[in-house]
């Protein structure tokens, strides 16, 4: 198995800091994550403008915050200035169009409402990988090397090699070895990653995860941990003959939601159980441990 968390049973992976629940991918996201008791937190990583390792989802700040402009483009300190629960409505990540009472966080960042008991306005801002690696340097990380858009609009795969480098030595730095794992839709990045940090454990990209869905390649043997969609245009991926599959090949499955038509719930996350998956990268961490618990009674 992964080697990461031995505890003979599924593991939660709070997607973003649970991003259905908390402001996605804040400090005080990845808090409340730890407090209801997910066993690992997903982060993603990529680069500012003066080359700081940030954890951030969109190569834009558009969706999060109060303005907009590629993260290519500010600089650490411009990034965290911005209010980056500003459009967080519980259950709506990114969704700018609900009544202006419902984005519960906005203002905390900039010190316009009072942040919640025991917070503080950098809670909600942008963080950087190290701060995040630092603060829960008891978690398992699982990051994902994010890609940016060039000067033509298309992504640039040359940005995620650049962000694998840096994060690479940041892990080093950090003793991080043995309690990360790392991912990226781009097989090349991700190669690239495994050159750069040979001893840290990664997941398959797009390219070599779809070959091995469709039988036509055999993934490395050093591979434990197969990150997958519940669902892939409109094909549900994870049922019980693929988790078989996984199994038999001596590997973990660990499903992931986001961007998928599912409704997370403590139900839903209690159907996965049952059909033997091994993580849950959940955007609501609570309701996966409850699943979970609810499972063992």
């Amino acid at each position: 198995m992964s080697g990461l968390l031995e505890l003979d049973r599924p593991l939660v992976i709070a997607h973003a800091g649970g991003d259905q629940d908390y402001p996605h991918s804040t400090a005080y996201a990845y808090t409340q994550s730890a407090l209801a008791g997910a066993d690992i937190l997903e982060l993603d990583v990529q680069l500012t403008a003066d080359g700081v390792l940030i954890v951030q989802h969109d190569d834009t700040v558009d969706r999060t915050t109060g303005t907009t402009g590629p993260v290519s483009a500010l600089t650490l300190e411009e990034i965290q200035a911005l209010d980056s629960a500003y459009w967080f409505a519980p259950g709506h990540w990114g969704d700018q169009t609900r009544p202006d009472t419902e984005y519960i966080y906005r203002g905390v960042r900039t010190g316009a409402v009072d942040p919640p008991e025991g917070f503080e306005p950098d809670d909600f801002r942008v963080a950087t990988f190290r701060e995040i690696a630092e603060r829960f340097a008891n978690h398992v990380l699982n990051i994902e090397i994010k890609i940016q858009n060039g000067p033509d609009g298309e992504a640039d795969p040359a940005t995620g090699i650049a962000a694998a480098e840096v994060l690479a030595a940041e892990i080093a730095e950090l003793g991080r070895e043995k309690s990360v794992i790392v991912a990226s839709f781009n097989d090349d990045v991700l190669a690239a990653f495994s050159e750069f940090a040979p001893d840290v454990a990664v997941t398959p990209g797009q390219t070599a995860l779809l070959s091995w869905y469709g039988n036509t390649a055999e993934l490395d043997s050093s591979i434990s941990v197969l990150q997958v969609p519940f669902i892939y245009f409109g094909l549900q991926v994870v049922n019980a003959d693929t988790v078989a599959r996984v199994h038999q090949e001596g590997r973990e499955v660990w499903v992931w939601f986001s961007g998928t038509e599912v409704v997370e719930n403590q139900d839903f996350y209690s159907e996965l159980i049952a059909l033997g998956v091994d993580g849950l990268v959940a955007g609501r961490p609570a309701e996966a441990v409850a699943a979970l618990t609810a499972s063992q009674n």
